[in-house]
């Protein structure tokens, strides 16, 4: 084909592309105005059906928006009440109970004394220790709770709770000793305890045997 035949028909394409979208743009351009104009209308009649308006006057009142209560996480809701629930009493004592004897040692009701036989043996190897030296009450009762708690988490059968002999407590009066035993007494998780063997530091600490968790 000969090259100004080619070139016609390029021409004529392009022209007819350039139509197509001059075409498109006057239908844009015309949509744009309609949509402007019913706009217009819609509006006009709306002020119209309402007429005549007055802004309101300012009011002397004070708004004040009411803040909604901070939520309040479930675990550690579940975590207060468990606390709660645990919580020992220095009122408790263990002169309350029986399965006691001299050697202070302990068994809930239920448990045979030949479990505490072998706990003073060391039947069960202690898995892990608390010491309360230098604890106030308060710190120590706190202390013991959470070991506790934490031992039968980990699946521990047989721990060491180690009190003091109270020598250097005012009049070399053993306080933690006791309230120790007491405590420990007020925990379901604790089976059975009794004084440690010399090697594992004799009057000043407990052997104490946990429930399987």
């Amino acid at each position: 084909m000969p090259a100004s035949i080619k070139d016609f028909a390029g021409l004529k394409s392009l022209q007819k592309d350039l139509k197509s979208k001059e075409e498109a743009r006057k239908a844009a351009e015309e949509k744009r105005l309609q949509d402007e104009k019913t706009a217009q209308l819609e509006a006009d009649l709306f002020r119209r059906s309402i007429g005549d308006v007055a802004p309101l006057t300012p009011s002397n009142k004070l708004n004040l928006a009411t803040s909604k209560p901070l939520p309040i996480a479930r675990q550690h809701l579940a975590d207060e009440q468990a606390a709660l629930r645990e919580s020992l009493s220095d009122e408790f004592t263990i002169e309350t109970l029986l399965e006691t004897d001299e050697a202070l040692s302990y068994a809930r009701n239920g448990i045979g004394q030949d479990v505490v036989r072998k706990l003073r043996r060391g039947h069960w190897v202690i898995q892990s220790q608390l010491d309360l030296h230098g604890l106030r009450t308060d710190e120590a009762r706190e202390a013991l709770g959470e070991f506790l708690r934490g031992a039968i988490k980990r699946g521990q059968r047989c721990v060491r709770v180690i009190h003091g002999k109270g020598l250097g407590s005012i009049n070399k009066e053993p306080v933690l000793k006791n309230k120790v035993r007491n405590w420990l007494v007020q925990r379901d998780e604790v089976l059975a305890f009794c004084q440690a063997k010399a090697a594992d530091g004799g009057a000043g600490a407990l052997v104490v045997l946990l429930r399987a968790s």
